[in-house]
């Protein structure tokens, strides 16, 4: 996989409108596509307290009154318009997403969830962490290509398509407490089913997730293994993020008002 650039939000701003990197990278999805020097970029980000909707947690009864609800306990809330179903992300959780383009490199769904569980695999390996892919039922946000390790969760991963480009987007329970996250996606779906267990209400299961730090004696931080992350893709690169088409302010904040007023349940009706 050839890389040109490794793109981190991290530290760079302090976003706390929830929208903002999935607007970004809205955008840099079209660049890539555009971009005839280059098969992709990754784009690393975290949010200290967000909960994101799939589209089909949306649509449950009373979604609008569950993302009412997770504002109140102090979340920012949104729905992404990607695959997968809902996240809640804090300090510990790390999101990664790859972003390439569709003409040179796409190897159709699992070929690309595969190229991000790769990337991923190659970046633990230096600290001793290994993990499997597959299924885990009742965890949150399920899919054929969840991560884990003994059988638990740490890591999901969604997809969005464009005409031209795909990203794959991965989020990584690097630290911090995984049943409780588990414990609020499960009271969003009580809340969103009305009680019900009504298709689309997941069952979800705080037994079955877990952070890499949890999971993993003497995992060393987050800090060691994003700098193996980078390190991981530094082979890879072959050019500067200059040379795309940066997203600037006013395209991003365009994007997130589109985003919002089209997938938010209590902007629009479907």
């Amino acid at each position: 996989m050839r890389m040109t650039t490794f793109i981190t939000n991290l530290d760079l701003r302090k976003e706390t409108d929830i929208y903002f990197p999935f607007a970004y990278e809205e955008l840099l999805c079209r660049a890539v596509g555009e971009a005839t020097f280059t098969d992709g970029v990754v784009h690393v980000w975290r949010h200290e307290r967000a909960f994101v909707l799939g589209l089909r947690d949306s649509r449950l009864p009373y979604a609008a009154e569950a993302m009412d609800w997770l504002e109140r306990e102090g979340y920012r809330v949104m729905v992404r318009n990607s695959g997968g179903a809902a996240v809640p992300l804090d300090n510990g959780v790390v999101n990664v997403t790859l972003i390439r383009a569709s003409a040179r490199v796409s190897l159709g769904m699992y070929g690309d969830f595969e190229a991000m569980a790769s990337l991923l695999r190659d970046s633990f390996e230096p600290i001793g962490v290994r993990f499997d892919t597959g299924k885990i039922d009742g965890s949150y946000c399920p899919g054929d290509y969840d991560l884990s390790i003994n059988g638990r969760k740490f890591c999901g991963l969604a997809q969005r398509r464009q005409l031209k480009a795909y990203a794959v987007q991965a989020f990584v329970n690097v630290e911090g407490d995984s049943g409780g996250r588990a414990r609020i996606v499960r009271e969003f779906y009580r809340r969103a089913g009305g009680g019900s267990s009504s298709a689309g209400v997941l069952d979800v299961q705080a037994d079955v997730m877990g952070s890499v730090s949890e999971l993993h004696l003497g995992f060393p931080g987050t800090g060691v293994w994003l700098r193996h992350l980078e390190e991981t893709l530094r082979p890879r690169k072959e050019s500067s993020i200059d040379e795309l088409h940066r997203p600037d302010m006013n395209d991003i904040e365009s994007m997130m008002h589109r985003m919002k007023s089209r997938y938010d349940p209590r902007e629009t009706s479907f």
